[in-house]
């Protein structure tokens, strides 16, 4: 027998097993924009996992709700065997014996069976026609707390996608800074060997380097744990790979954002959160009003029994039909003011939520007023510190210059260095606490 095709098939099988032991190690990689992240979170984040499931339980308690208004029917078969059967006592007068005497006497046979339907049906409950009414209601709380969260988990997606994409940039600005220090002292070596500056020069030149690379090492390592904590936000396996597609720039900060819009209270997810939880407390209030009025329900039964000396029910001998239809009226007289207790509960409970709802339009317009402040605060410093930076910049180029030239000093070009680190800084803080200002002013406003 040939054994190279099959060698050949090992071979393809263990590559195979190679390549997907590679792939469960290393995970998948994902190009996200931060739409793209956000709608991950939607579907991955246990928080929103969790909001859907309270949804499906609502739905089975809706269900439940529901059946108290349905008709019940069920079955039922008994057989029993008496091994004594009962006796009774029947008075002695009945016999012609003495008053006072009894005569013991047994009724019945060894052998009883029955078999029977049974239908129950309510017909009037307030209590339970409130409840159905209040299903609707129930759901749409229960998805408004979907929306809710999800708006909560897609404000901190932004955040944390564009503080990672801040960094990036800031990354950038490491590398460039680098690069002029490089060229710094390369150009001093040569001013060194020509006898126009000292060893110290270049090691002053050394030690702002080692400095800088130390300073974008943290800042790598930061940058590494947002991305767990992106990943982790979003519900992404850890071993996956992120990359941000995404860049920060002025213009998408700039770019149609208009704080002058029409704003309305109901355009906010909580808002219209609480604004169901009040219509809930409403419906229970409603529902112990109606525990006062009498309850009406319709029941009937059909039943066959038989008795038997021997157990030979399913051979000849009668069988015996019970049959009966009933109306039953439960009305409710006093219950030591419970339900006068009830009601006054849930009354003060929907007096608290409508102070949560004007608390809540309270702290609406201060997040509005506020985002919109910090906005236009954050867009001013981003100006400012754009030119800084630029200004920084050119004063760090001709203090090197004059350096190079032999009329300045590495103290200047150490300072001019220091001030264009601190101006690059300050520029991507601006950067990032406008973009920041702007998802919470969308956020403010309901349309995040």
């Amino acid at each position: 027998m040939n054994q190279k095709p099959m060698k050949a098939f090992m071979w393809i099988v263990c590559f195979l097993l190679a390549a997907n032991a590679t792939i469960a190690q290393t995970g998948v990689k994902h190009a996200f924009s931060v739409k793209e992240c956000v709608d991950f979170a939607h579907k991955n984040n246990v928080q929103v996992k969790n909001a859907l499931l309270n949804v499906k339980i609502q739905q089975e308690i809706n269900r439940d709700v529901t059946a108290a208004a349905l008709p019940t029917f069920s079955a039922t078969v008994s057989a029993n065997d008496y091994l004594k059967i009962p006796t009774s006592l029947l008075p002695g007068e009945i016999f012609g014996q003495p008053a006072g005497t009894y005569i013991p006497v047994q009724f019945g046979t060894k052998y009883n069976a029955n078999a029977g339907f049974q239908l129950q049906q309510l017909l009037f409950d307030g209590q339970v026609f409130v409840g159905l009414q209040a299903r609707a209601a129930s759901i749409a709380y229960s998805n408004k707390n979907v929306e809710v969260t999800e708006e909560m988990i897609k404000a901190n997606v932004y955040k944390i996608y564009y503080q990672l994409v801040a960094s990036k940039t800031q990354i950038g600005i490491f590398d460039a800074n680098l690069d002029r220090l490089n060229k710094l002292q390369s150009d001093t070596k040569v001013l060194y060997q020509n006898g126009f500056v000292e060893k110290l020069d270049i090691d002053k030149i050394s030690v702002q380097i080692s400095n800088l690379e130390t300073e974008k090492l943290k800042a790598l390592n930061s940058i590494d744990i947002g991305y767990q904590a992106l990943k982790t936000l979003i519900g992404m396996p850890t071993k996956d790979t992120l990359v941000l597609t995404e860049e920060l720039t002025e213009d998408k900060i700039k770019k149609d954002f208009i704080t002058d819009t029409v704003f309305n209270y109901a355009d906010r997810k909580d808002f219209q959160y609480l604004d169901l939880v009040k219509q809930l407390n409403e419906l229970n209030i409603k529902r112990y009003k109606m525990s006062y009025l009498p309850s009406l329900s319709l029941s009937g039964s059909y039943t066959k029994n038989a008795q038997r000396n021997q157990f030979n029910f399913f051979g000849k001998g009668d069988w015996f039909t019970t049959s009966f239809v009933g109306m039953n009226l439960s009305v409710p007289i006093f219950s030591g003011f419970s339900k006068n207790s009830h009601v006054t509960k849930s009354r003060l409970e929907l007096k608290q939520t409508e102070n949560q709802i004007d608390n809540l339009k309270l702290s609406i317009d201060n997040e509005i007023e506020s985002s919109k402040l910090n906005f236009n605060a954050a867009i001013t410093t981003l100006d400012y510190q754009k030119k800084n930076m630029a200004l920084a910049e050119n004063v760090f180029n001709q203090t090197k210059n004059k350096f190079e030239l032999g009329t300045g000093s590495n103290t200047e070009i150490t300072a001019a260095q220091t001030d264009l680190r601190t101006a690059q800084a300050n520029y991507i803080n601006a950067l990032y606490a406008a973009i920041i200002a702007k998802v919470d002013y969308y956020k403010a406003t309901g349309k995040l």
